[in-house]
């Protein structure tokens, strides 16, 4: 999140952004259940990773890709944009935001 605030206000100052279209991302790629795993290490969870097949979790005729892996040349080229944060500082941030949350009674 970090990384898109900052890009995103780079870019809203800058005149060769206006109605330009920019990737922001990371370079990482993780499959999901690398993630569910990556964030039960990191959180010391002991939830189960439960698999709901596609056909179950989406609604038919639902479509999404396979990868996601941002090409981030263009935002690079016009405002110097490389990710500092690695997939573990975004889960240990959106827990931190989370555990806020929870303590505050927000939902």
């Amino acid at each position: 999140m970090k990384d898109a605030v900052w890009a995103i206000v780079k870019l809203a100052g800058h005149p060769k952004a206006i109605a330009e279209v920019f990737n922001i991302g990371g370079r990482d790629e993780i499959a999901i259940g690398d993630l569910a795993r990556l964030v039960k290490e990191l959180l010391g969870s002991d939830s189960p990773i439960v698999h709901v097949p596609y056909e179950q979790a989406y609604e038919e005729g639902f479509e999404d890709m396979a990868r996601r892996v941002p090409d981030i040349s263009k935002i690079k080229g016009l405002i110097g944009y490389e990710p500092r944060y690695t997939i573990k500082d975004v889960v240990l941030d959106v827990a931190a935001y989370q555990a806020t949350c929870l303590r505050r009674g927000i939902q």
